[in-house]
C-alpha cells in the first residue's frame, strides 16, 4: 500500500516535454540578428567606401599604412560577425547560439573601439558616443550582464586611449563619457532583462493553458482532446484500445466522501501511467472511465498488459487513513495496420467489450481474468 500522490505528470507526453526555446524567444533572436546584419553590414559598406575614397579625402599622412591595416582588419571582423549572425538567424534555437552571439559581441567591441580610438586621436571628431553601439548590443544579446561587460570593456579602451593621447579636451570628456555609457548600459540592460522575464512568463502561461486544455484537471492524465490528437498521429498503425471502468467507485464516494473518491481516481491514474510503456498513452474520459492506447500492439501483448493493469489497480490503497480497493472492468478493441478504423469506432467496440466484462458472472476467484485472447 502507498500514500496517494497529489499530482500526476507523464514525462512521455509531448505536451510536457520541452523541445527547445519558445517561439516568441526565437522570433526575438531572429529580430536581433536581422538588425545586427543590417547595422553591421552598413558599417562594413561605409568602411569599404572610406578606403576607396568615396566618403571624402582619404588620410594620406604618415598614419596611412596603419589606417589601411586597421580598416582591413575591421572589414574582416565585421564580415565574420555577419556570417555568425546569419548562422544564428537561421538557427536561433541552435546549441551554439549563445557562443556565436558572444563572439559577435566581442567582434563589435573590437571594431567600434578601434574606430573611436582612431578618429578621436587623429581627427577633430568626437566619436566616443559610438561606443554605445556594442553596449546596446550586449544588452540585447545577454541582457544586463552583457551590457555591463560591454560597458567595462569600452570604458577601459577609452580610458587607455585618453591617457596615451595626451589630449586635454579628451581628458575632460572621459568622466562624462564613462558616466553616459554606464547610464546606457544600466537602462538598456535592465529593459532587456525585464523584457526577457516577461517573455518567459508569457511562455509559461501559454504552456500552462495548453496543458489545462489537453489534460484532466483531477488526475493530470491526457483528456479526450489530447487522446484524439495522439490517435490521429498514429492513424494507420496497428493499435489496441483498452477501455477501463472502475467497479465499486460509487460505493467509495457514497461512504467515504468525494475527497476520498478524487484521491482514488488520482491513484488509479498514477498506476495506469506508470504501468504502461513509454510510447503508450493513458487518459481519462470522465467519471471513473479511463482509456489506454497501445500503438503497435497485438491482442496477445495487449492481453498481458491488461492483466497487469487489472492486478495493479486492484491492489489496496490507503487514502486518508482508509484502506480502499476497487476492481476494474476492461474491454479491448484491436485494429490491424493500414486499417481505416477510427478512434471513435475502436472506443465504441472496446466499450461494448468492457460492458460484457462488467456484466458477466465471473466467479470471485477468477475476477482478474482478462477478456482479451489468452496468452497460453
Amino acid at each position: 500500500m502507498r500514500t496517494i500522490p497529489q499530482t500526476i505528470t507523464d514525462a512521455t507526453d509531448p505536451v510536457l516535454v520541452s523541445t527547445g526555446p519558445e517561439p516568441s524567444l526565437l522570433r526575438r533572436r531572429r529580430a536581433v540578428e536581422a538588425a545586427t546584419l543590417v547595422s553591421r553590414g552598413s558599417g562594413l559598406l561605409a568602411t569599404v567606401l572610406y578606403l576607396a575614397g568615396w566618403l571624402g579625402a582619404f588620410d594620406s599622412g604618415p598614419q596611412q599604412p596603419q589606417l589601411v591595416a586597421g580598416c582591413l582588419v575591421c572589414i574582416a571582423v565585421m564580415a565574420a560577425g555577419n556570417v555568425l549572425a546569419l548562422i544564428n538567424f537561421r538557427r536561433p534555437g541552435g546549441p551554439r547560439y549563445a557562443a556565436l552571439s558572444a563572439f559577435q559581441l566581442a567582434g563589435d567591441l573590437v571594431v567600434m573601439s578601434a574606430i573611436v580610438a582612431w578618429f578621436q586621436v587623429y581627427s577633430e571628431m568626437t566619436t566616443w558616443p559610438g561606443l554605445i553601439i556594442p553596449i546596446v548590443g550586449g544588452a540585447l544579446r545577454h541582457r544586463l550582464p552583457g551590457a555591463l561587460v560591454a560597458w567595462a570593456a569600452t570604458s577601459t579602451v577609452f580610458a587607455v586611449m585618453v591617457v596615451t593621447s595626451g589630449d586635454h579636451v579628451v581628458r575632460v570628456d572621459l568622466p562624462f563619457a564613462i558616466a553616459v555609457h554606464l547610464f546606457v548600459a544600466l537602462l538598456s540592460g535592465t529593459q532587456s532583462s525585464a523584457f526577457d522575464r516577461q517573455v518567459k512568463e508569457l511562455d509559461a502561461t501559454r504552456l500552462a493553458l495548453q496543458y489545462q486544455a489537453s489534460h484532466d484537471a483531477l488526475t493530470g492524465l491526457p483528456n479526450r482532446a489530447r487522446i484524439a490528437e495522439y490517435a490521429d498521429r498514429h492513424a494507420g498503425r496497428e493499435m489496441t484500445v483498452l477501455l477501463l471502468d472502475l467497479n465499486g467507485f460509487k460505493k467509495v464516494n457514497d461512504t467515504l466522501g468525494h475527497a476520498v473518491g478524487d484521491s482514488l481516481l488520482r491513484e488509479v491514474g498514477h498506476r495506469l501511467s506508470t504501468g504502461i510503456r513509454a510510447d503508450d498513452m493513458a487518459g481519462r474520459l470522465g467519471g471513473d472511465e479511463f482509456v489506454v492506447l497501445l500503438p503497435d500492439t497485438d491482442p496477445v501483448a495487449a492481453a498481458e498488459l491488461s492483466a497487469r493493469l487489472r492486478t495493479e489497480i486492484g491492489r489496496p490503497m490507503t487514502i486518508d487513513g482508509h484502506e480502499v480497493s476497487v476492481r476494474v472492468s476492461i474491454g479491448a478493441a484491436y485494429r490491424f495496420a493500414a486499417e481505416p478504423t477510427t478512434l471513435a469506432a475502436l472506443t465504441a467496440e472496446a466499450d461494448a467489450a468492457m460492458y460484457r466484462d462488467k456484466t458477466s458472472r465471473i466467479p470471485e476467484s477468477a475476477a482478474h481474468r482478462t477478456t482479451l485472447p489468452s496468452t497460453a
